[in-house]
């Protein structure tokens, strides 16, 4: 049977970064009209199956009943409490239920969790988040379309999508976590509202490559002069360097940087700063006290993401819009 899996965070893009920037936000109303367009997509591709995460607002039955696809969607049968853990755990049970794909409606902070527990499962990342780097925006009729191609297998997926790569956070020689884009050291010795939007809190940021036209943390690092395959390190602080950077939607801020270097693969790099608390992909996540120690490692291969134009492209040449 050839099944996809569908997390939605009714959350995403409703952080305190609306607030203090031009940020994105994706109502409620559209996020329901982006699932029922991906349930098109996915229907017309011949997926069998959709295994859904339920939400807390109940988006995901209200797409259903607004869709008019006849696609069975199950509601995976756990508790919904609107955090993190949700998504941990529905992402588990997809793994374990053997999807062929994971579409996902979120911002880099689901993305994350999903490719911390997804393994080698291909996902298809749409952005309905804030301020975002991993996931991409793109009409949910062909994301469905691609993520169902993906699944039915009717496309080549070693050609169709692409293997990120990743941040290991290790603490006290355990890993807590990983970061898609970015892992930010802050001198906030807190979690407080999670988001970070203010350079002048940040001491080092470790970012997983080149983003260009990124907006967030990730920005400054690639507005530095260096190009490497892998990953960028950056100390930030007094320096002879003042880098223009994008961190939040609309905002372009001066900061100073006191030096930067490469990123390898499998490097550990230790945090020097502490007490600290370290952000992952915009978010404060962990708080590092003065006896512990923090090591940050980028990892080349990590989650699998499908491209979506690939995927069209390499199916319409194949003939299978045509019947």
């Amino acid at each position: 049977m050839n099944t996809v899996g569908l997390i939605v965070n009714p959350k995403a893009g409703k952080d305190i970064r609306r607030i203090v920037s031009y940020g994105r936000f994706t109502t409620d109303e559209e996020k329901l009209n982006i699932v029922a367009r991906i349930l098109t997509g996915l229907t017309d591709s011949g997926v069998d199956r959709v295994l859904a995460m339920p939400d807390t607002i109940g988006l995901i039955k209200a797409a259903i009943n607004k869709s008019n696809q006849s696609i069975p969607v199950e509601i995976l049968d756990i508790p919904a409490f609107g955090i993190e853990e949700d998504t941990a755990l529905a992402t588990k049970i997809m793994v374990e239920s053997e999807v062929g794909c994971i579409v996902s409606l979120g911002g880099d902070g689901t993305n994350r969790c999903i490719a911390e527990h997804a393994a080698s499962v291909p996902m298809v990342p749409v952005s309905t988040g804030t301020n975002n780097v991993f996931p991409i925006l793109i009409e949910g009729t062909t994301a469905g379309l691609a993520a169902g191609l993906i699944a039915t297998k009717s496309v080549d997926i070693k050609t169709t999508t692409q293997q990120k790569p990743l941040i290991e956070v290790e603490i006290d020689g355990k890993i807590v976590g990983v970061a898609l884009i970015d892992a930010a050291i802050s001198k906030q010795a807190y979690i407080g509202a999670r988001a970070v939007w203010d350079a002048e809190s940040i001491d080092e940021i470790f970012v997983s490559g080149f983003y260009p036209s990124c907006i967030g943390l990730a920005s400054i690092a690639s507005r530095i002069p260096i190009r490497t395959k892998a990953g960028i390190y950056v100390k930030l602080g007094d320096g002879k360097h003042t880098v223009s950077a994008p961190i939040t939607p609309g905002v372009i801020s001066r900061v100073n940087v006191n030096s930067w270097s490469e990123m390898k693969f499998d490097e550990k790099l230790p945090v020097s700063l502490k007490p600290c608390s370290i952000a992952v992909d915009g978010e404060r996540t962990w708080v590092l006290r003065k006896n512990q120690s923090a090591v940050m490692t980028l990892r080349e291969f990590g989650p699998i993401v499908v491209s979506i134009s690939k995927t069209l492209e390499q199916a319409a040449l194949s003939k299978k819009f045509i019947t």
